[in-house]
């Protein structure tokens, strides 16, 4: 199914956002919650991004997924599926301001791990944030309507940028 791509620049809200809706999160999955994440280009300072909180939930156990689940549907959350066969399980709630994009996910998670790596570079590469800005905005026109090729196309710029960081000494 094809989806839109709609970029916005950037929202000084978003990590207030992200906050508010952390916190809800927490009450709702307090026993099943290890930590609770900000992914995704709004979580990354400047960068344009689609207009949604992108959230990791990082559970105590695999089998916490079920229980999560449930209350998740409760809340009126549509679920996603695991759609690229690594254990997360999407969610979104559209009716949000803004709207949330929830994964859950078991502990020690490859997916979970390699989002953060290349959050926290860019965070930290303004360069680098820029170049991805670029690239996701000259998707965007090319694939306006067609989300799941916008998303295939910015992977490889993904994968280099958590090679290069995680080449880079620690210290």
């Amino acid at each position: 199914m094809a989806t839109a791509v709609e970029l916005v620049p950037y929202d000084r809200r978003w990590p207030e956002d992200f906050e508010r809706i952390r916190d809800k999160l927490q009450r709702l999955l307090a026993p099943y919650v290890m930590a609770i994440e900000h992914i995704g280009s709004t979580s990354i300072p400047g960068i344009a991004a689609k207009p949604l909180i992108d959230i990791d939930i990082i559970l105590r156990s695999s089998a916490d997924v079920p229980p999560a689940t449930q209350i998740l549907l409760g809340e009126n959350y549509e679920p996603r599926g695991n759609r690229y066969d690594d254990d997360v399980w999407a969610f979104m709630r559209r009716d949000g301001k803004p709207p949330e994009r929830i994964y859950l996910c078991p502990p020690d998670n490859r997916t979970h791990e390699r989002r953060l790596i290349f959050r926290d570079y860019l965070r930290t590469h303004p360069a680098e944030a820029a170049a991805y800005t670029a690239l996701k905005v000259e998707l965007a026109e090319l694939h306006r309507h067609d989300g799941d090729h916008y998303t295939a196309e910015k992977r490889r710029f993904v994968d280099a940028i958590i090679e290069k960081a995680l080449k880079k000494p620690k210290g």
